[in-house]
């Protein structure tokens, strides 16, 4: 009778062997197995796949994402990390902020030597940064995940989503991501750091859209960013847009970019100035201008006839910077 192994008589030792039903072909030698009975089983049609070389997958259904990160740390090896957009969305953010895609970017030290093969990106770093568990994931923090992420695309309108939905988390800050983008290898940062450098000298890369978007109304907005006064000299706001003419003010700002809800008694008190002082007010939220730009456009259309309709309200600005 051929000896088969532990594993035939208890099968059970193989699942806890395994992590997350993933184990490296290695450990199946252990427990008596052979590499032949391995490989017929990771054929087609067999019990077992064979998702990357040297790990096995006990199991012949479609992997679930979570298997396939577990296959990943366990071919890079020890010390190995998650990063990129993969890391990104164990972070929390949003999913629809995020490239599609099943590939999986891993850190390694760079004093070991793993290929890049199918669905694993790896990438040999000097800069190795102290891991995050996520669950029993080790990712990258998320400032290293987010420039990770950003360095690998070539289009700006992804690059900006996944930065802008970094720092809405709340744990990212456009100079923080800067620096670490100085830090790394330059290649494929140029994207992220034109835009990161803009961020930095206006007040949200939200605004960022808003000057894009007021390029499609007949009359864009005078000024940017200036401080509004009453006729008496009391400061009323620093709308991000006015129109100076008709005295209408644009703010892009709400939960979904501030960091902290305290900032709402301070926006509901701005508020309360405009009407007093007759300023209208158009208000969007910063997804709208990705979601529906053209339901923006239109309600600021609206506005500004609504407002020109009017008498000009006693204010005036100080420190603007006309468009």
């Amino acid at each position: 009778m051929v000896n088969r192994g532990r594993w035939a008589q208890h099968p059970e030792l193989l699942l806890a062997r395994s992590r997350n039903g993933v184990i490296r072909v290695a450990d199946l030698e252990s427990e008596e197995m052979s590499s032949s009975t391995i490989y017929a089983r990771c054929l087609p049609g067999g019990p077992w796949q064979r998702p990357l070389p040297g790990i096995v997958l006990l199991h012949n259904t479609e992997p679930k994402p979570d298997e396939l990160i577990t296959a990943a740390l366990l071919y890079s090896g020890a010390k190995s990390m998650l990063t990129g957009v993969a890391a990104c969305r164990l972070h929390g953010l949003r999913p629809a902020a995020l490239p599609t895609g099943g590939d999986l970017h891993m850190l390694i030290p760079h004093d070991r030597k793993v290929r890049s093969t199918g669905f694993v990106t790896t990438e040999r770093t000097l800069r190795y940064p102290e891991p995050r568990m996520i669950g029993e994931v080790p990712a990258a923090p998320l400032i290293r995940a987010t420039t990770d992420a950003v360095r690998r695309l070539r289009e700006t309108g992804p690059v900006e989503e996944i930065l802008i939905e970094a720092v809405q988390s709340g744990h990212c800050s456009p100079s923080a991501l800067l620096r670490e983008l100085d830090r790394g290898t330059q290649r494929g940062t140029a994207i992220p750091r034109r835009l990161l450098s803009s961020w930095i000298d206006i007040r949200s890369m939200a605004e960022s859209r808003a000057h894009a978007l007021s390029l499609r109304l007949p009359t864009p907005p005078s000024h940017w960013n200036c401080k509004v006064f009453d006729q008496h000299g009391k400061y009323l706001g620093r709308p991000d847009a006015w129109w100076d003419d008709i005295g209408l003010a644009w703010e892009i700002d709400s939960f979904d970019f501030h960091f902290r809800r305290a900032d709402y008694s301070r926006t509901l008190n701005r508020n309360a100035r405009y009407t007093a002082s007759g300023i209208l007010l158009v208000q969007t939220l910063p997804s709208r201008l990705r979601d529906d730009p053209i339901g923006v456009v239109g309600e600021l259309i609206a506005a500004h006839e609504v407002a020109s309709a009017r008498p000009r309200p006693a204010v005036h600005v100080a420190d603007a910077d006309a468009a």
